[in-house]
């Protein structure tokens, strides 16, 4: 079975404020909202490439689905008919805290709208203030219960090194957002694109976006909070694109960003078990070796340059199922 959604970008419409950060084109790759007939084309396409429609969803990202004007919004909604009969289990949109109402989720849940994923990117209100978002952390909880009220499912998005956050204000927007209780999250490290307030800030020396590896850390210690906590984390990293490489002057970026994050992650792993050892042989899930290994063996380069001889081996769970944990072999 082939899954996955069918993405219909629909870039800056209906977003009332412009934020530091953003540029939906380059993020998208669209220049132009789609037509009712652009989401029909969508769902036949993935269909005929052989996606199975029940593991499936038909997904509106980009902007803030909820803020475009109301007979636009239905007449894309009412497009996607067709197929959720055809047997897509449902629609998947994003949007912002500030643009959800009972009266708005009555229409979503009318059409078929099955999982609605938030932009709250901080829970401080100043660093909210300061990225000209033009919402609050108490929008966003609000919004967050009143979409859950309706049992749709609910996403969370945040972003990583904004313009005035720091450390201990991410990690705490971490917290707060677990503490909603979301079933899903995405982490978005801040990216600096041409042509965005961030951009200009940065070229002023107002804004300095975390060093690499400092991002890195942030990130992989605010996943593990996700995941302990139970919540899936369904995406991390800005989606690798070529209008995003050729915008991006700075910032927080690489096509495989999360396998680095869940890398550095395994590598704290086995320097906890290793204590004071100078070798030893870490066994993991087998379809984990290669985050384990880190990109092109960059954990066991990292052990070597310290003088520790460590190998990584898979093993296979004889009940199928995955364990996290690394486990060490004497």
């Amino acid at each position: 079975m082939k899954r996955g959604s069918v993405a219909i970008f629909v870039p800056h419409l209906g977003c009332p404020h412009r934020c530091s950060f953003c540029d939906q084109h380059a993020i998208s790759g669209q220049m132009s909202p789609p037509a009712p007939l652009d989401v029909a084309k969508a769902c036949d396409t993935a269909l005929l490439s052989g996606i199975t429609p029940e593991q499936s969803e038909i997904a509106f990202f980009g902007g803030s689905f909820t803020a475009i004007p109301r007979d636009y919004m239905i007449s894309l909604l009412d497009a996607a008919q067709p197929y959720l009969k055809a047997g897509f289990r449902g629609i998947r949109l994003s949007t912002r805290p500030d643009c959800i109402t009972a009266e708005i989720l009555d229409i979503l849940k009318k059409y078929g709208v099955t999982s609605i994923e938030l932009g709250a990117q901080s829970t401080d209100n100043t660093v909210l203030a300061k990225n000209g978002r033009g919402h609050t952390f108490e929008d966003t909880v609000t919004a967050s219960n009143l979409v859950k009220s309706y049992n749709f499912t609910l996403g969370l998005q945040m972003m990583v090194g904004l313009y005035g956050s720091d450390r201990d204000k991410d990690i705490q927007t971490a917290r707060d957002l677990i503490a909603l209780k979301p079933s899903e999250a995405r982490i978005y490290p801040t990216v600096i694109l041409k042509n965005t307030a961030l951009e200009a800030l940065y070229n002023e020396g107002m804004y300095k976006p975390y060093p690499f590896d400092k991002g890195v850390d942030i990130c992989a210690e605010i996943l593990e909070m996700f995941e302990t906590a139970g919540i899936s984390v369904i995406k991390l990293g800005l989606h690798a694109s070529r209008d995003v490489e050729k915008s991006m002057i700075g910032g927080l970026y690489h096509p495989a960003f999360r396998e680095i994050c869940e890398s550095l992650i395994y590598r704290k792993k086995m320097e906890n078990l290793l204590a004071s050892d100078k070798s030893a042989t870490f066994t993991v899930p087998e379809k984990e070796l290669s985050k384990a290994l880190g990109q092109h063996k960059s954990n066991i380069e990292y052990f070597s340059r310290r003088g520790i001889d460590v190998k990584i081996i898979p093993f296979i769970d004889d009940f199928g199922g995955s364990k996290k944990e690394v486990r060490r072999c004497i």
